[in-house]
């Protein structure tokens, strides 16, 4: 059994968020360094990168399903297809995000979630909590009969159901109960600004109580004005807000995403996908959260021409942020990469190529598209590499 691997002649992904010829070292599931790495006859597998990037494996903190499954379904079946999936296309840890719906519904699917994992598959991370605590007035594709104030006893009974699965609760901070609720869960799990109607102030004070991100940035919110900046101008002022993005070409204007870029950094910006059930499949009628949508393209939406979501993996909202927006390939890997590994705690095993963190590593050519996947050091996709 082949227990260590070599990668050379790769321009790899610095931890300083910069590319350089380097080789990469992994040893069982690790990447070690060069000077721990020692040679073993028969033990060790070599593949060459010339030419292509050696980048981590991307991390999509906030996506709802693929390949016809969803999170919603409350089923590990669902959750191996997503996350199987999610690791051919170089997305190698998830957390799969829920909509508002009943206790009972999200109760079952963090019961699901409660302790799985996927050999052939992404590392399962945690869940993505995106509703019910948020705003009827900017519900989006939301389902508006599950609703309901903030309660803090109603997330500790889902997170014992999931045994402490759930890494990021949405909230909208104008809603009943929303304040106090961020203050006592602040320390906690990431909480994120979402599908709400809350002005510039109110967004200050929910900022400087314990939230931490804003969800799906410009959807579902306050736009940003100049007598009304709104949740977007107040992230903008607080230095640790992180602030996602969805770079599908559908719901962002690429000269916002650059705008955003100029205004956050690359330090905060978190590059997500928020993908439903249709990505990877064609075009038809699909549900999400119990609501029909119908694909076409790159376009999700439900009957009343409301935006559901997106049907483009991580990787590919990579690609487009790059090759049609103009954001540097340096910048949309560590937003992909780096910025939601650190979001939701687990920046010490995953994220970039650092010596005794996970080897879940991917190679991309100079046209950005998949040569390789490495999975924990494994080899689960290699394509055009010389061996």
């Amino acid at each position: 059994m082949i227990k260590k691997h070599k990668i050379i002649n790769g321009l790899v992904f610095l931890e300083s968020g910069a590319f350089q010829p380097e080789s990469v070292y992994l040893c069982d599931d690790r990447i070690v360094s060069e000077e721990t790495y020692t040679f073993t006859e028969g033990e060790e597998a070599l593949t060459d990168a010339e030419g292509n990037y050696v980048i981590p494996g991307l991390t999509d903190i906030h996506f709802h399903g693929c390949m016809g499954s969803d999170c919603c379904d409350g089923t590990r079946e669902a959750f191996r297809t997503i996350a199987e999936y999610e690791l051919q296309q170089g997305v190698t840890s998830i957390t799969p995000a829920t909509m508002t719906m009943s206790e009972e519904t999200l109760t079952t699917i963090c019961q699901a979630a409660k302790g799985f994992s996927c050999d052939n598959g992404a590392d399962f991370c945690g869940l993505y909590m995106e509703g019910p605590f948020i705003s009827s007035g900017k519900k989006g594709a939301q389902n508006e009969n599950y609703i309901r104030p903030a309660d803090t006893e109603m997330l500790q009974r889902l997170q014992q159901a999931s045994g402490g699965m759930i890494r990021t609760v949405a909230i909208a901070p104008e809603t009943e109960g929303a304040m106090d609720f961020i203050r006592a869960n602040g320390g906690s799990v990431n909480i994120s600004l979402a599908h709400t109607t809350a002005d510039y102030d109110t967004a200050v004070k929910a900022l400087s109580s314990g939230a931490s991100q804003l969800t799906h940035m410009y959807n579902a919110m306050m736009p940003f004005s100049h007598r009304a900046p709104g949740p977007i101008g107040a992230a903008a002022d607080n230095g640790h807000c992180m602030v996602e993005l969805i770079c599908d070409g559908i719901h962002i204007h690429p000269a916002a995403v650059r705008t955003t870029f100029k205004i956050f950094g690359d330090d905060r910006i978190i590059l997500i996908s928020d993908s439903m059930r249709a990505a990877g499949l064609k075009d038809g009628q699909y549900d999400l959260g119990g609501q029909t949508v119908t694909v076409k393209g790159n376009l999700a939406v439900l009957e009343d021409g409301t935006i559901a979501g997106s049907v483009t993996n991580l990787m590919n909202c990579v690609r487009r942020a790059v090759q049609d927006m103009g954001i540097p390939l340096a910048s949309a890997v560590k937003c992909a990469a780096v910025n939601p590994a650190k979001a939701i705690g687990i920046y010490e095993a995953y994220g970039s190529l650092t010596p005794g963190k996970f080897g879940n590593i991917v190679i991309l050519d100079q046209d950005l598209d998949l040569k390789a996947v490495f999975h924990r050091s494994v080899p689960v996709r290699l394509t055009g590499t010389k061996p």
